[in-house]
């Protein structure tokens, strides 16, 4: 069984590789001499690696830099808090959670581990059909964690993707193999190649998915039904709307709204007085919207650490709605600090560094995807193809789980007098419905990290109010929606930094 070190020991094991910041480690079997190792020769040991391919580190902290974050009084402020709130190149710390750096050395890390099992898959024995059916859910589970790692780094520190321009623009080094050298120097692939990549690791993923090796639920693996949501979103950024309805279609069958966690139900509405019950409700397996779990090193889910939603986010967010009934999402929350206001949505997790420690790492379970999105992908999906009726049934489908009271069906009229366009011809009825998923989707998933994608893809401008009262922006198309990429991978291993 592999060494299971708290990653803080990890990283410090590995700090003369992180200079490089894309060179790879597996934890103790890369790191130890080799009569140490754990001998990858067996698909029981290539499946048990593979539990170390999903990476540690939350997106979540992207909703710092979003217009789901204002000043936030009476709460501690770390350096890297603050320069996320104020869109500054981060300081390149990779021990630092919540960072780009954090975020892109775990990454890479997470993706080593798949590439090791990539790397032995084929000359591991499998005599039986029973173990070549496990090899082939070993090889999916694999290509699934490292074309979704690659697909979140790319989505972070490239361009969002456009058709006419991905050929140049610059992304992330697509690592397939593993280290076999003390520093290894890397090139940039364009967004092109690294979405033609994922989407061969995916697609191979997709096709020899197999659940019924996975332990449980299932849910902290790549199972069938995360693969199908990654599709769904990868597609959706890409641009490619028919692919997101399949794929969303073969998710969500005849019955869409089993995939939505219904928060006007007896069940959730009983949790909502207990702030420890409801974040664990709804972070359960057990719920069915929930698709694929991951443990998050991070301090989002704390109330006390980082600016967040305030009252006046909070009233921006969830005011008003076209139903005529009552957003559940809005409650329960915490208070956060003097003036912030925080969804119950995150159980705050500690582990500690020993028995009767103190000390420790703070965490959570990240709801990496789930089948809320998936719907709302497809609404968006139907939208941009002018498919509105069937755009709005997804958009009603969820509602009728998020809103509470004698909510109404609403057509595509109601949605023009909500937004004040009436009859106005210059207005599309697709401009309108995105426009009414988009602030859908913020409303979902607000604190969760999702926010800043479609910040991105759309081009929307926010604007951040400092402790002084001044106002600072960044536009539509700012070069810093871009995230640097760490120093020490411009620095040591020779990427191209992204301009500013």
């Amino acid at each position: 069984m592999m060494n299971s070190k708290p990653i803080s020991n990890r990283i410090m094991k590995v700090s003369l590789l992180l200079v490089a910041a894309l060179v790879g480690s597996c934890n103790d079997f890369l790191n130890e001499a080799p009569d140490n190792r754990v001998a990858l020769n067996d698909l029981d040991k290539a499946a048990q690696l593979l539990t170390n391919a999903y990476s540690v580190a939350s997106p979540a902290f992207t909703d710092w830099m979003t217009d789901n974050t204002a000043y936030t009084r009476g709460v501690t402020i770390r350096q890297i808090h603050q320069r996320a709130f104020e869109w500054q190149d981060f300081v390149d710390d990779p021990n630092e959670s919540d960072s780009p750096s954090f975020f892109w050395f775990q990454t890479y890390n997470a993706i080593a581990h798949a590439n090791e099992v990539l790397a032995v898959l084929s000359s591991l024995p499998a005599d039986t059909e029973a173990l070549k059916q496990k090899k082939r859910a070993v090889e999916s589970e694999a290509r699934l964690v490292r074309a979704y790692g690659h697909f979140m780094l790319v989505n972070l520190f490239g361009k969002h993707y456009d058709a006419s321009t991905a050929d140049s623009d610059q992304g992330v080094p697509y690592v397939e193999t593993p280290e076999t050298v003390f520093i290894k120097t890397y090139k940039r692939n364009t967004v092109q190649e690294v979405y033609d990549k994922v989407e061969a690791d995916m697609l191979k993923g997709i096709e020899l998915v197999d659940d019924s090796f996975f332990a449980n639920s299932g849910k902290y693996h790549f199972n069938k039904n995360a693969a199908l949501a990654f599709a769904t979103r990868f597609y959706l950024f890409k641009g490619n709307y028919d692919k997101v309805i399949e794929y969303a279609n073969l998710l969500l069958g005849a019955d869409p709204g089993s995939f939505v966690r219904d928060l006007t139900s007896e069940e959730f509405q009983a949790a909502s007085s207990s702030v420890q019950a409801y974040p664990q409700l709804y972070s359960s397996p057990q719920q069915r919207s929930n698709l694929l779990l991951m443990r998050k090193i991070s301090l989002v889910q704390r109330v006390d650490f980082a600016h967040g939603p305030t009252g006046d986010v909070y009233d921006e967010v969830f005011s008003g709605n076209p139903f005529g009934g009552t957003d559940e999402r809005e409650n329960p929350s915490f208070v956060k600090g003097q003036n912030g206001q925080f969804p119950a949505w995150y159980e705050s997790l500690f582990e500690r560094s020993s028995l009767n420690s103190n000390v420790g790492l703070p965490y959570h379970i990240g709801l990496m995807f789930r089948g809320e999105e998936v719907l709302l992908n497809r609404a968006e999906a139907l939208a941009q193809k002018n498919r509105i009726t069937e755009a709005i049934t997804d958009i009603q489908t969820l509602a009728n789980k998020r809103y509470s009271g004698n909510i109404s069906t609403i057509t595509i009229t109601e949605l023009r007098n909500f937004y004040g366009v009436g009859t106005i011809p210059t207005i599309s009825n697709r401009a309108v419905v995105i426009e009414y998923v988009i602030n859908e989707r913020r409303r979902e998933f607000i604190t969760q990290g999702m926010r800043w994608y479609d910040i991105k893809r759309f081009e929307i401008p926010v604007e951040h109010v400092l402790v002084d009262g001044s106002t600072i922006e960044l536009e539509g198309d700012d070069l810093r929606k871009v995230l640097q990429i760490p120093t020490s991978a411009i620095d040591v291993a020779g990427l191209k930094p992204n301009p500013r």
